[in-house]
């Protein structure tokens, strides 16, 4: 059964602390959008914070007690949840009048909805019996926003007991983000992002709420972000093989987006969509026909019909015309819209001094970084208050964060338990290895400052949350680390959450003056970068492997460019003027990339 979204876009998850209370702010307008559940502390900080502006009494969950992660954040979206549906329910009382609620919701919506057509038809009429029926039925049709969560599904440390033992998997951050998740009251949809999990992939198998009902309805759904269709192919198959359904794919640009960034292997955005345009109906019947086995075989409820499965696309997305053209060419379900709403107060959680950052921001100042503990490049921001107290701490012969909350500790070069490679000891140990390692003055000072590049993400990511609500809790902790994706050097100063979304439906522009190329040709500037970058850092180190992974790389820039000097032509919303220009730049880029010379292997 195919369900109609009230709105054609949703806003993806960001950072930590940035979307974390999002649902809050806007679900009552039928906007979907996504809460991080990685960060159980600040999870319980929102939660003191919430229970005490709504007036409920406050239980703290202690990290002494009994699974405290997964409990803290089951009771967190349960109040969430309560919270979002008392909102609604008040805005569906509301009487229809100017600067109401109920009309906001209606007036926020995209011109070609029904909804909201109808809407206008109530206002037009004189009819005051007529006017009350049609005000009835429009009451009936509001649709609230879904609560989505977030897990990173490879951020699944290890915890331990206070006598240093390892605690069982089931404790580990992932494996109790999702226990917590599974125990609430949602009905709604679980984002997996940044890799495969074998392990808590099957863990999903403990929970009944992500398998169909009797009647067939799946209360929590499986979103799976990916890049490319072969890997939604991959982890689809692996799901379904537990009988668990993919209810939709979210299709993420490698490069041009916020945060963690994770390339391809040099394929583009839109040959990515038409492959999952055209190959859509055959992942549907496989993974169905995979699933429906796998049900069986579990004497579990099999599906009456094949369950929708949405594809979604984010990242990079800048102006309405590009928006309607991924919908409309490509069928997708919705255009996700994160990096701007981070300019959009109403919408999210920014602290003060950063959001005056972003909203001056030029676009020197959006870089890719190695500001990540996890090795991953980084999306970031120039000059951060996260950034400033790295530079002291140096200056202070103090490098490295203190780590309390250890979520990202994967390092075991120096030590038996895994730590952070932005921690105190980490770098402490790494410098003082660099320094013994007989390395030339400029190759150490090229290693060192890389390794003090690292930032702590656990505290930079989740601050601006307790910072923008005023926690006291959170008053010492004002070094903020920020993850917008490149595409925010066109969206200068703040916007209402009413301009965003009139800029996202072509009622308004909140683009500032820079030049903007159309977002396929942007994230191909920035593939075209990552390739000769790859080329320079392993040009020494040159395996067959490698050379037959850049050549890849490059062959499929070219038929990239290719694709996009068709698909540009039939953009019939953009100018001629701008198709003209975006062609000749293919045409640059296209010659660019076959002058680029990929290595050879040197045989003695």
């Amino acid at each position: 059964m195919k369900t109609q979204n009230t709105h054609l876009f949703h806003i993806p998850v960001m950072g930590i602390g940035f979307t974390i209370d999002s649902p809050i702010k806007v679900a009552a307008y039928g906007i979907d959008s996504v809460i991080s559940i990685v960060d159980d502390v600040i999870i319980e900080q929102m939660r003191e914070f919430y229970y005490n502006l709504m007036e409920w009494e406050f239980i703290p969950i202690d990290k002494r007690e009994e699974d405290y992660r997964a409990r803290r954040i089951t009771d967190y979206l349960n109040l969430i949840h309560k919270i979002v549906q008392q909102k609604f329910q008040k805005l569906k009382e509301e009487e229809f009048k100017e600067g109401s609620e109920i009309c906001k919701y209606f007036e926020l919506l995209p011109n070609s909805s029904s909804l909201k057509i109808a809407f206008g038809s109530m206002l037009t009429e004189q009819d005051l019996e007529l006017k009350s029926i049609m005000q009835a039925e429009l009451r009936k049709q509001l649709k609230c926003g879904e609560i989505q969560v977030n897990i990173m599904a490879k951020v699944d440390t290890v915890n331990y007991d206070s006598k240093g033992n390892a605690l069982p998997e089931i404790y580990n951050d992932a494996m109790s983000a999702l226990r917590g998740y599974a125990n609430s009251e949602l009905t709604s949809s679980i984002v997996l992002s940044a890799g495969l999990n074998p392990r808590l992939y099957s863990y999903f198998e403990e929970f009944n709420d992500f398998f169909p009902n009797e009647d067939g309805f799946i209360k929590k759904k499986i979103i799976l972000k990916v890049s490319d269709y072969r890997s939604a192919m991959i982890q689809g198959k692996m799901l379904a093989k537990k009988g668990l359904w993919i209810s939709e794919y979210r299709i993420e640009s490698g490069l041009n987006c916020g945060g963690h960034t994770f390339a391809t292997d040099g394929k583009l955005m839109g040959p990515i969509l038409e492959e999952f345009k055209n190959n859509k109906e055959i992942l549907i019947n496989d993974l169905y026909s995979i699933c429906q086995s796998s049900l069986a075989r579990r004497e579990a409820k099999l599906f009456e019909e094949i369950p929708e499965m949405k594809i979604t696309v984010q990242g990079g997305i800048g102006t309405a015309n590009e928006s309607e053209f991924l919908l409309e060419h490509f069928k997708v379900n919705s255009t996700g819209w994160g990096s701007p709403f981070l300019l959009v107060p109403e919408a999210t959680n920014v602290d003060t001094d950063t959001l005056q950052r972003m909203a001056t921001a030029k676009k020197e100042d959006y870089y890719m970084s190695d500001a990540s503990p996890l090795g991953v490049p980084f999306n970031n921001l120039r000059n951060t208050s996260s950034q400033q107290l790295l530079k002291e701490r140096v200056q202070k012969d103090r490098p490295g964060s203190p780590c309390h909350k250890k979520f990202l500790t994967f390092n075991t070069e120096f030590t038996e338990q895994s730590i952070c490679t932005a921690s105190r000891q980490y770098q402490n140990l790494k410098l003082k290895e660099l320094e013994n390692s007989n390395l030339s003055d400029q190759e150490l000072k090229r290693k060192s400052e890389k390794i003090l590049e690292k930032e702590c993400l656990c505290e930079g990511l989740a601050v601006p949350a307790a910072l923008a609500n005023g926690i006291e809790k959170a008053k010492q902790l004002k070094a903020v680390s920020i993850c917008p994706g490149p595409n925010l050097a066109y969206f200068s100063g703040t916007f209402s959450l009413k301009e965003m979304i009139d800029h996202i439906y072509g009622r308004s522009i909140a683009l500032n003056n820079l030049n903007r190329e159309h977002m396929f040709i942007n994230e191909l500037e920035m593939y075209v970068n990552h390739l000769r970058k790859e080329i320079d850092e392993s040009f020494e180190e040159l395996t067959v492997k490698q050379i037959k992974h850049l050549e890849g790389f490059k062959s499929s820039l070219l038929d990239g460019v290719n694709f996009y000097k068709e698909i540009f032509q039939k953009m019939r919303l953009e100018t001629v003027e701008f198709r003209q220009k975006s062609l000749k730049i293919l045409e640059l880029y296209r010659d660019e990339i076959a002058e680029i010379r990929i290595p050879e292997l040197e045989f003695a």
